[in-house]
């Protein structure tokens, strides 16, 4: 196959595209019930119905109710993994360095800002990920762990290049602790704009996470 015929094959198909809006629709819809109702609350229906599909039809894109809990989850998951990858590796001027990410505070900040924007534009799945991630398949659950523990890494290694003494048991409880507050406010931004809810989550994570460790 030529090169021109391998990048007509690799566009999708009108087909194929519509396929996956309806699919991510789906996805959208359950987030935003799952985070109302709970897992157990929601039937396939009721998904269908928000996203304007008919029961049947989901089935062309998901086995049943817990095969969509495991896709929004586990693709939730990769999301934060890829972009907080790409945060840190792009908060350097030159590029990333050899481990994968950027020097110094500029990759903080950027993993910082990128995990709080996702937090304030995704406070529905945030919610059914704390509270039915029992819910999910046993192999869901397995990845979902492997990416979050992926994801804590990333900023663990960056987070030693500002507290180079700490283990990496400090480094990750810095993280984690740092997740669990911007994680719990989106549901309270009501209150505020999204841009003062989101500079100040930046300032305040960013104060934690170069806190020095106590003597």
């Amino acid at each position: 196959m030529n090169e021109a015929a391998s990048a007509r094959s690799e566009v999708p198909s009108p087909r194929s595209e519509a396929k996956a809006v309806r699919r991510q629709a789906l996805l959208d819809a359950a987030a935003g019930l799952f985070a109302a109702q709970g897992f157990s609350g929601v039937s396939l229906d009721d998904i269908g119905a928000a996203a304007g599909v008919s029961g049947p039809a989901i089935y062309r894109h998901f086995a049943g109710k817990q095969a969509v809990l495991g896709a929004l989850l586990v693709g939730v998951s990769s999301e934060l993994l890829e972009g907080g990858r790409a945060a840190a590796a792009g908060a350097h001027p030159s590029g990333a360095g050899p481990d994968g990410l950027a020097d110094d505070g500029a990759a903080l900040r950027a993993l910082v800002a990128f995990h709080v924007d996702f937090a304030l534009s995704k406070p529905d799945v945030i919610r059914v990920q704390d509270r039915d991630f029992s819910s999910l398949a046993a192999e869901d659950q397995a990845e979902v762990r492997s990416l979050q523990l992926e994801y804590v890494d990333v900023w663990a290694r960056t987070l030693s290049r500002l507290h180079p003494e700490a283990s990496a048991a400090e480094l990750r409880l810095r993280a984690q602790a740092v997740f669990g507050l911007i994680n719990s406010t989106p549901h309270s931004v009501r209150r505020t704009t999204r841009r003062t809810a989101g500079k100040l989550l930046e300032s305040m994570a960013l104060a934690a996470l170069t806190a020095p460790a106590p003597s």
